[in-house]
C-alpha cells in the first residue's frame, strides 16, 4: 500500500508518497491517526533548526495509532499505542505518516480511558509537563503559600503544567508576554499572571524568595531569575530553552539555599517511566479543558503552523491528523 508522510532531505522538506517497502526494516508497523506539533519539530519542518540527525528523515516526534503488524507478544494488532520523543523525527523515522515501523521500546499502550486523539493533544508538551511535575515532587515541593511559577505559560509545556499544578493544589504564578491571555491561563488554574518583561531582566545573583519551585520552558536570563528568586529547599524544572541556551548565575542558591536546579528531558526516558507519568496524565488531566486548549489541523497544513508556532502566535497545543 502507499501512503502520504512528510519527508526531510539534506536539500528540503516535502511530502512524498511512499510504501512499505520504504519503511525501516524492523519494528511494529503502526497505522498512525494522529501527531503534535512541538517547537522542536516546527524547527525541523522549517529547516530552521538542527533537529535532524540523518536523512531520509520522515518528521514528527509523536505518534498515536494503530497497530497494524506486529513481531513481538509485547503489543497485538488492533491495539492503540503512542510514541514520543525517542528518536523520532531526529535519528528514527517519526510521525507525519500514515503509516510507520516503530521499535517496540519506542511505543507504549495507550493509557485506559484516553482517545488517541487526546494523547496527541498532550504529546511531547503534555508529556514533558508532567515530567516536570514529578520532578518537583520528588524533590519535596509539596503545595503551600508560596507558588510555584511557570514560564512560556501559553505554550504546550506551559498551559499542560499550570492545568497539572493548579488540579493538584499547587497555587500557581503564569508568566507570559501575552497579557490578552490571562483569562485564558486563569481558567486553567493560575493564581496570578507574571508579565515576561519582569523575569527576563539581568538580575543579582541572590534575590528575594519568592517562588516554591518552577517549571521553566525559556531558560537564559528568565531561568537566572527563577533560581535566585526560589525560596529554601525549593527547586525549578528546565526544559526549554526558547529565551537562549546561556545560563548566568552562581552556586549561592545552590549552597545558600538549598534550591535544586532539574534538567528535564522527553527525548529518552526510559519505558517504565513513560508509563508512570502517562498513567498519571490519564488520570490527572481536565479532558475537557483539554479538549478547549487544543486544536486539530490537517498535516496539509503543517507549514504555515510551524511558522506560527516559531514567533509565538499559537496558544495551547495543536494537534496534526494525518489521516
Amino acid at each position: 500500500m502507499t501512503f502520504n508522510a512528510l519527508v526531510a532531505r539534506e536539500e528540503q522538506v516535502a511530502f512524498e508518497t511512499l510504501s512499505d517497502a520504504d519503511l525501516p526494516a524492523a519494528g511494529i508497523t503502526v497505522d498512525i491517526a494522529f501527531s503534535s506539533l512541538n517547537y522542536k519539530d516546527a524547527l525541523a519542518v522549517t529547516r530552521r533548526g538542527r533537529i535532524v540527525r540523518r536523512f531520509p528523515m520522515v518528521l514528527g516526534i509523536d505518534l498515536a495509532g494503530t497497530v497494524a503488524a506486529s513481531d513481538t507478544p509485547e503489543f497485538a494488532t488492533g491495539q492503540q499505542v503512542l510514541a514520543v520523543g525517542q528518536g523520532l523525527g531526529e535519528s528514527e523515522w517519526g510521525g507525519y505518516t500514515q503509516r510507520e515501523r516503530v521499535s517496540a521500546d519506542a511505543l507504549i499502550p495507550l493509557p485506559q480511558g484516553m482517545t488517541l486523539e487526546q494523547s496527541m493533544q498532550l504529546g511531547t508538551a503534555g508529556f514533558t509537563a508532567m515530567l516536570c511535575v514529578l520532578a518537583l515532587e520528588q524533590n519535596g515541593v509539596v503545595p503551600s503559600d508560596r507558588e510555584i511559577v511557570v514560564t512560556g505559560a501559553a505554550g504546550g509545556v506551559g498551559s499542560v503544567a499550570v492545568m497539572l499544578l493548579s488540579r493538584l493544589g499547587y497555587r500557581v504564578a503564569a508568566s507570559t508576554g501575552r497579557p490578552e491571555l490571562e483569562p485564558y491561563l486563569r481558567d486553567l488554574g493560575a493564581t496570578s499572571i507574571i508579565p515576561r518583561d519582569e523575569l527576563a531582566a539581568p538580575g543579582a545573583p541572590m534575590q528575594k524568595e519568592r517562588w516554591g519551585g518552577g517549571i521553566d520552558t525559556v531558560g537564559g536570563t528568565t531561568l537566572a531569575n527563577l533560581f535566585a528568586q526560589t525560596a529554601y529547599e525549593g527547586a525549578v524544572a528546565s526544559c526549554g530553552m526558547a529565551g537562549g541556551h546561556d545560563l548566568a548565575t552562581t552556586v549561592w542558591p545552590l549552597i545558600l539555599r538549598n534550591v535544586s536546579l532539574l534538567g528535564v528531558s522527553s527525548i529518552r526516558t526510559p519505558k517504565p517511566k513513560r508509563i508512570a507519568a502517562w498513567s498519571r496524565l490519564a488520570n490527572g488531566v481536565d479532558f475537557a479543558k483539554l479538549t478547549e486548549l487544543s486544536r486539530t489541523e490537517p498535516l496539509a497544513n503543517i507549514t504555515a503552523l510551524s511558522g506560527q508556532i516559531l514567533e509565538g502566535q499559537v496558544r495551547g497545543r495543536i494537534v496534526i491528523d494525518v489521516r
